[in-house]
């Protein structure tokens, strides 16, 4: 909707800025102090990112009007987005609205459908399985360190199948969090800082060539496989089951990139790279970052815990988990969900705004960079009472629906991540298994502090795991 500029109101500024560098010292010293803060000074309050202003919204009606009633005009975009083209290429998290979007969406759906995503539960639970397994009893754990290597690993198993390559993975492993620790610090740096020939800016730059050297490598993998071995149909692994030597043994080497692959539409190799280093930052940042917060918490929280463990020894009855069982664990799901609520993921997403609008009640010029925050909006005392406390319960059936209108955690509307579905299960997969490997847990390290990145992880957090 639009209106008269004479008949809106102006959007206050938030204190606190500095000239050249506008909000930046905020957004770099105390990131999510200051966001939080914003809420404090307007519905849509304006920001600067060097000289560049920027809207941020801190009320959840209206980010449900930029993401969904009035997204036509509000565009994916963005100076975080422009950062991040530079890693990702035009993924499917990055590449601009329109056809190409649509077209692509559209042929990497049956990837992440339900019933194609089990398909692949039961190589994730064995890999997981066997990397929580060989944990070291007793010794403290970096905690954020191993959950993206096991949800990476998982992931890989899913993406690429069973048969990937052990030193392509360890490079995506080294590779991804330096990658996008320095993209959100040149998201709120002066686009001129990050132009410079700075020894962070090359080094930046060497990351990211390496990284699609690799990407290349495990695309060439998979290719050299599906051209060896006739594939197998991914979509009737029953069928396949009949054929345990040929058909089926190709079908549990396989992973969900197979489907892409073979499109009918097919993707340039171009457009492969960029999908598949979207998905894996996707995979590692926001899946290991909510269990190292869930097994914080659990610390924190024995109560929660035996509650968990509890659910897991009725469903599983003494055997191991199976890939069935995933769906008998709805609190599970609860104390995954309450992670992600209280820890962002992600604390800091923006559009673009393609003509004036009226957003409400304040104008907002064309062109302009609007900003939203699922950690904002997740911690609001407004629509999660007591935001501070880890409560799965108030993930229930039968709570508030307020509650579910707040969580952004996925995005929303026809941007929403593609990747919700396979996020949950791989979660559920490695808190199962990490609890039935290990009967107890126990924090060895200070309380963590939250540090920002593309998401929000804990800055120290070490565990150790007994079996007694």
């Amino acid at each position: 909707m639009t209106a008269s500029p004479t008949t809106l109101a102006p959007v206050p500024t938030a204190p606190g800025g500095l000239p050249l560098i506008g909000h930046a010292h905020h957004l770099i010293r105390t990131p999510l102090p200051f966001i939080t803060s914003l809420r404090d000074h307007g519905s849509v309050v304006r920001i600067r990112l060097g000289p560049t202003p920027a809207y941020v919204v801190t009320d959840p009606v209206l980010t449900r009007t930029v993401l969904v009633t009035e997204a036509a005009h509000f565009a994916k975009g963005g100076k975080i987005f422009d950062v991040l083209r530079g890693v990702f290429g035009d993924g499917l998290a990055t590449v601009a609205d329109g056809d190409t979007h649509l077209r692509n969406r559209r042929l990497m759906q049956p990837m992440f459908n339900k019933a194609h995503i089990a398909t692949r539960r039961t190589a994730m639970i064995d890999q997981a399985r066997s990397m929580v397994g060989a944990w070291e009893e007793d010794q403290p754990l970096d905690v954020f360190s191993n959950m993206n290597d096991v949800t990476l690993a998982a992931f890989l198993v899913a993406l690429f199948g069973t048969d990937f390559p052990a030193n392509l993975q360890g490079e995506f492993t080294a590779l991804m969090p330096p990658l996008m620790k320095e993209a959100i610090r040149q998201t709120v740096l002066p686009s001129w800082v990050t132009r410079l020939p700075l020894p962070a800016n090359r080094a930046h730059n060497r990351r990211i060539a390496r990284l699609r050297a690799v990407i290349d490598q495990a695309i060439d993998h998979r290719s050299s496989r599906s051209a060896s071995t006739p594939p197998a149909n991914v979509h009737h692994p029953a069928e396949a089951a009949g054929c345990p030597h040929t058909a089926a043994a190709e079908h549990e080497r396989a992973g969900l990139f197979e489907t892409l692959m073979a499109a009918e539409d097919q993707f340039t190799r171009q457009q492969l790279q960029d999908e598949a280093i979207t998905l894996m930052n996707a995979a590692i940042e926001t899946t290991a970052t909510a269990l190292a917060w869930t097994l914080y918490e659990l610390t924190r929280h024995p109560d929660i815990e035996q509650r968990l463990r509890a659910e897991l020894a009725a469903v599983c009855d003494g055997r191991p988990l199976r890939q069935e069982d995933l769906d008998q664990l709805p609190y599970a799901r609860q104390v995954l969900q309450e992670a992600v609520r209280k820890y962002g993921p992600a604390w800091m997403v923006t559009r673009k705004a393609t003509r004036d609008i009226d957003l409400g009640g304040h104008r907002i010029p064309r062109g302009a960079d609007i900003v939203w925050s699922p950690y904002l909006h997740q911690n609001d005392p407004a629509h999660f009472p007591e935001p501070a406390t880890f409560d799965p319960d108030r993930w229930a059936s039968g709570r508030a629906p307020s509650t579910r209108d707040s969580f952004f955690a996925f995005g929303d509307g026809r941007r929403k991540c593609i990747g919700e579905n396979f996020a949950w299960v791989e979660m559920q997969i490695i808190l199962a298994t990490l609890l039935e490997a290990w009967p107890r847990l126990r924090l060895v390290s200070r309380p963590p502090r939250a540090e920002t990145a593309i998401t929000i992880k804990p800055d120290e957090l070490a565990i150790a795991f007994g079996t007694s």
